[in-house]
């Protein structure tokens, strides 16, 4: 799955040389799949567009847990943490885009084919079904959280609509979940080019921009008005299974910024390909500008009460004048922001599927039949997975811990280690023995404490 005549200019291509480029580019899949594809009528995705995109990719519903892993972290740590993930993250991309540049390799799946043959492929592409099923499952379980409510505890959190109507058999989650998937997420799912949801992108990001600018007006309101405690600066370790609870949260922050999988799609719609890494730092920025402070001011607002579904708080009685207006606002429009990250994420789920199932089939965008085929299975899966996954902790944990560790760092780690083409610097090898001992330390000690948590709670149920 290479190109052979690709070339890295400064000089923007023209429309003609551009489709060529693009009818070869089929992201994920092999050479015959791309070679009768593209798009006449595209003359390449903008700077702006591809920033909105990749951010879209980036926020998701990972920020409605970082408030929760405050709670374990403490605020300096926790801060810390965010923006350290950031830095790695934009490592860990830089990597990838090198080394698809020196291998003409037009996608991670086809940088991990050139690195490691068809086995690295498979292997990668099995793990970024896992990553954004998991992911989309969470979104619509924050959805239904949302809009028809949640019980946390034995404590039942009113959804928007259970809070407007009362409980009624339309406004439960399984009704609620049915009209969103069929009336949203479908259509916007039927989009064959990723160029296409700029819009939307830049939409979702807006709202999650209102999101955090009601959430940061609440907590200065309080602030001034002396009702918000002061927050716990550090974690609490006063035992080894305290120490183990920090490890625990770093599978959520991986997840947060797992976007590796579309980098290479908004690279390749780019009328300029040299922009590709000022786009993933321009995106990383707002991010992690983001995440830290609905991080702060999450955390701020609700203290050591921070559930693991920050808009889960939202519910209640905030001691302020219009709060429950603002809290629906809250709600409402991060459920909206998710609704329209939905299809940026499936997106690469429906071509790496396409890929593993259809490895020498023409392009899935030429195949109506088949596009449909896998667009519908997927997004049923989706929706049977998020009426039976209880809570959104327990999704990010197991695709953090798995599949989302491997994408994000341990891949990229891989691939310059192997360093086929003798580009890697000591430096970089350093760097990704770090990642790999990182991402492997952590999230073995997380899933350990997690089992161990869930052995004791079972085995203190009485009989």
């Amino acid at each position: 799955m290479t190109i052979e005549n690709i070339t890295v200019t400064k000089e923007k291509r023209s429309r003609k040389s551009k489709q060529v480029v693009i009818d070869e580019k089929s992201p994920l899949l092999p050479t015959k799949h791309g070679e009768d594809a593209g798009f006449d009528e595209f003359n390449g995705a903008s700077f702006s567009g591809a920033v909105f995109n990749l951010s879209t990719t980036i926020i998701g519903a990972g920020i409605m847990a970082l408030p929760a892993t405050m709670k374990v972290l403490g605020l300096f740590l926790g801060i810390a943490m965010v923006i350290f993930m950031s830095f790695l993250t934009e490592a860990s991309i830089e990597l990838l885009i090198r080394f698809s540049r020196t291998s003409k390799s037009v996608s991670y799946g086809g940088l991990m084919g050139d690195t490691f043959g068809k086995f690295g492929r498979i292997i990668l592409q099995s793990c970024i079904l896992v990553n954004n099923i998991g992911v989309l499952v969470v979104y619509m379980i924050i959805i239904g959280d949302v809009l028809s409510g949640t019980t946390e505890d034995g404590i039942h959190h009113t959804g928007v609509l259970e809070g407007w109507f009362g409980a009624q058999w339309w406004n439960g989650r399984l009704c609620i979940l049915l009209v969103t998937t069929i009336g949203i997420f479908t259509p916007l799912a039927c989009l064959k080019r990723i160029d296409s949801l700029k819009f939307t992108s830049t939409l979702s990001v807006a709202l999650a921009v209102v999101f955090l600018a009601v959430t940061v007006g609440i907590t200065i309101y309080k602030i001034i008005n002396g009702t918000v405690l002061m927050p716990r600066l550090l974690p609490d370790v006063d035992n080894l299974t305290s120490l183990f609870k920090i490890f625990t949260v770093v599978p959520v922050l991986v997840t947060a910024y797992i976007c590796h999988y579309n980098v290479h799609s908004i690279d390749n719609e780019l009328e300029d390909s040299t922009q590709i890494k000022s786009i993933v730092r321009a995106s990383l920025t707002l991010c992690s500008s983001v995440y830290v402070l609905t991080s702060l001011f999450g955390f701020l607002l609700f203290g050591d009460g921070t559930l693991d579904d920050v808009l889960a708080n939202f519910d209640a009685d905030l001691g302020l004048p219009l709060g429950s207006l603002l809290n629906d606002v809250v709600r409402v429009s991060y459920a909206a922001h998710l609704m329209l990250v939905f299809p940026i994420v499936f997106y690469p789920l429906r071509l790496n599927l396409d890929g593993l199932l259809f490895p020498s089939a023409r392009p899935l965008v030429l195949d109506n039949v088949r596009f449909a085929a896998i667009s519908i299975g997927l997004i049923a899966v989706v929706f049977l997975g998020a009426n039976f996954i209880p809570s959104i902790w327990d999704a990010f944990q197991f695709t953090g811990a798995t599949a989302a560790v491997c994408i994000g760092f341990i891949f990229p780690a891989c691939i310059a280690l192997r360093d086929r083409y003798g580009i890697a610097t000591k430096r970089d090898k350093i760097l990704c023995v770090f990642m790999i001992v990182l991402a492997v330390f952590s999230n073995l000690v997380a899933i350990y404490s997690d089992a161990y948590t869930l052995f004791k709670k079972n085995a203190s149920k009485p009989e």
